[in-house]
């Protein structure tokens, strides 16, 4: 009875035992279910779920007809997984040799016999870093597509090891063309990076698209997708600039700079019924490299005194106010005048002596300018400073792209003001104004007194749809009455004509504009030290206005040369020249232009397929008998165009010559080259002899005219 008693009550204690851990065991679930629930199933879903991100395709900055400004290129950084599953031993070492020579012709850094070693070491000696970097340099799609040729990587790649890490670069194709107006991308979080600057930061929202979500779910060992938000691409934005323009302006500048061994500059050409800016160069010089770069925009945010350019404000002022006509006289002297214990002078030795209002301007005097304005408003001087605010030369052109600089006209019992502020002020001294500014005052004056806001973007579009027009703005309907401006016109053009820009004058087109010489501080060592500016801003043609473009250049060496005419003007010349040429809408008819017949046009060779194309839209004949290639050269005979073939063989450089950049860089890079160009028109020059051997990569210059 005793051993039964016993049994039982250890049984008894057993089944107490189990029923309190089945009571814990309840209870915990419970507990886990109702208060912790949502934290282990969140646990649970990082687990098996992971969401990552889809980046969207940044949008392109194109210029007025389309051609990319800024684009974002795909680029990829080569790794090799040598524990990838299907790479045995056996695979690695018959591969192996081959490979590395591959990887030694490919990138020509390295020989053979050191990829070897490394890949060999990576696969049998190195456990430590599973994905090796193949090489530093990274590549593009095109090249990548050569990679996937070589032994190994052209496995799948859990056979032949090869990883692919892509990453977008945002290039500008054009290089150095108006490189600080498109602005730049500076690191975001994470991957992204995001414009800061420029075009590129104005439109940030616009370019960057919407990332999407891929959801990954672990199946079997495995991550797979499982649902997916797709990126949405970030728009297109369609600019005013011309690129044969802007090439012109930063050629001619360029060329200026260095000549003159200047600091820096700038040259504007903006359309004068739209204020559409067609071309902004902006070059100053970069300490690391020494050399001309786009490292700052002068034209937006650079504010100095402008110097005799002022001059036209000061006698709008006072014809608008009916103090003077251009025919009144006024006597300069010789050419010094003292205000207080300043002397005002006159750049021309000896004086001018008695002159015409309109010749104080054409000859830019200082001192008969300055008597004008003293005489006349010395006793008001809100008069004179009233009729410049109403000009809006106090006001910013409310630029949508950041670092506007700020104009400054001071007020008459400002701090700063003085008994010599009239005077100095009324020939561009002690006052500011940016490039930008300044042209926009003188293409009103084009405009027939309408000032427009300078206009930097015309579309935005999403995979070639029109999403935004932007519209003209006007920031000024009248600056002055039609009389003023007729005679300020009149000036303007004489100024060229007979005065201190008459190195400008042609015998093709009209130019009106006005010279300027300023010294100013040198923002380099502060206002104890004075360098000189130049510029010239005006319009072309003078008596139908199409274009107003400025030019100012900061620091020209002084022992060469620091006058607007001589520094400034031949760069506003040579980018008028070269506009006029090219826009044949400005060009007057002929008077024989009707009687000139011409049968066929003339052709540049091209991709036949395309030719035809256009000679049947324009109805003229052509000749392909015996015609099997798909590229051609074309001939005009009499009244039909005649085909000859032209062949592309493979590894055999093209020949190009003759067609135009387009085919040509179609050719050249389809074929391995990398393209190198100069000019614009039709290929004259080839740099490797049509014919050549080459290897893929090998760089080629083409020219053209």
């Amino acid at each position: 009875m005793q051993i039964k008693n016993d049994i039982m009550l250890r049984v008894g204690i057993c089944y107490a035992l189990i029923v309190l851990f089945a009571f814990c065991v309840v209870s915990r679930v419970v507990y886990l279910q109702v208060f912790e629930g949502d934290e282990w199933r969140g646990r649970a879903q990082s687990i098996s779920k992971k969401d990552i991100t889809v980046y969207a395709n940044r949008g392109d900055i194109c210029a007025a007809d389309g051609r990319l400004l800024a684009s974002s290129i795909p680029y990829y950084e080569l790794r090799m997984d040598f524990q990838a599953p299907g790479l045995t031993d056996k695979v690695f070492k018959k591969n192996v040799d081959s490979l590395a020579l591959c990887l030694s012709k490919f990138f020509g850094d390295k020989s053979k016999s050191s990829y070897h070693r490394r890949l060999w070491n990576a696969k049998f000696h190195s456990k430590k870093n599973r994905y090796v970097l193949i090489n530093r340099r990274k590549i593009n799609y095109n090249e990548l597509k050569q990679i996937k040729t070589f032994p190994l990587f052209r496995l799948p790649p859990n056979k032949g090891g090869l990883i692919c890490l892509q990453e977008s670069k945002r290039v500008q194709p054009h290089i150095n063309l108006a490189s600080r107006t498109i602005g730049y991308l500076n690191k975001g979080t994470g991957h992204e990076r995001i414009g800061k600057v420029g075009l590129e930061g104005l439109f940030e929202n616009d370019l960057k698209g919407v990332n999407g979500i891929s959801m990954m779910q672990k199946m079997a060992g495995n991550w797979l997708a499982v649902n997916q938000a797709d990126p949405k691409d970030g728009n297109d934005i369609i600019t005013t600039i011309d690129v044969n323009f802007q090439d012109v302006a930063q050629s001619a500048l360029l060329q200026q700079l260095q000549k003159y061994h200047a600091d820096h500059g700038t040259a504007v050409l903006m359309e004068v019924k739209t204020g559409a800016i067609k071309a902004i160069a902006n070059l100053g010089i970069d300490k690391k490299s020494n050399s001309y770069e786009e490292i700052y925009n002068y034209a937006i945010g650079e504010a100095t005194e402008p110097g005799s350019t002022f001059k036209l404000a000061s006698l709008m002022a006072l014809l608008e106010d009916g103090y003077v006509e251009p025919t009144d006289s006024i006597e300069t002297g010789n050419g010094v005048y003292r205000y207080y214990r300043s002397d005002m002078r006159d750049s021309h030795f000896g004086g001018l002596g008695t002159i015409s209002v309109q010749e104080a301007f054409e000859k830019s005097s200082n001192v008969g300018v300055s008597k004008l304005v003293n005489k006349y408003y010395k006793d008001k001087p809100r008069d004179f400073i009233n009729r410049l605010y109403e000009f809006r030369l106090n006001k910013t052109l409310g630029l949508d792209i950041k670092g506007e600089g700020q104009p400054k006209i001071k007020y008459p019992g400002e701090e700063g003001w003085s008994g010599i502020s009239l005077p100095w002020m009324s020939i561009g001294y002690e006052v500011q104004q940016t490039p930008l500014q300044t042209l926009s005052f003188y293409n009103a004056i084009a405009n027939n007194g309408k000032m427009m806001k300078p206009m930097f973007v015309k579309e935005i579009r999403y995979h070639g749809n029109v999403v935004q027009d932007f519209d003209t703005e006007v920031l000024k309907r009248s600056l002055c009455s039609r009389e003023t401006l007729r005679k300020i016109q009149s000036m303007l053009e004489g100024v060229v004509l007979r005065g201190t820009a008459k190195n400008l004058k042609n015998s093709n087109y009209s130019i009106a504009g006005k010279t300027g010489t300023a010294q100013i501080a040198d923002k380099n060592k502060g206002y104890g030290v004075k360098v000189y500016q130049a510029s010239f801003v005006g319009y072309f043609p003078a008596d139908n206005p199409k274009y107003s473009c400025i030019v100012v250049i900061n620091s020209p060496d002084k022992t060469k040369g620091f006058y607007g005419n001589q520094v400034a003007g031949p760069v506003f010349k040579t980018i008028a020249d070269k506009v006029y040429a090219m826009t044949y809408a400005m060009h007057p008819p002929k008077q024989d232009e009707q009687a000139l017949e011409v049968k066929v046009p003339i052709s540049l060779n091209g991709n036949k397929e395309d030719l035809d194309k256009v000679f049947k839209e324009l109805e003229v004949p052509t000749d392909d008998r015996e015609i099997y290639s798909d590229w051609v050269l074309t001939s005009r005979q009499d009244s039909i165009i005649r085909y000859k073939n032209r062949t592309v063989t493979n590894n055999l450089v093209p020949n190009v010559k003759g067609m135009g950049l387009e085919d040509a860089l179609y050719i050249l890079e389809n074929a391995g080259l990398k393209v190198i160009t100069s000019g614009f028109g039709s290929v004259t020059k080839q740099s490797i002899r049509p014919g050549t051997r080459f290897r893929s990569g090998n760089r080629i210059r083409i020219e053209l005219s």
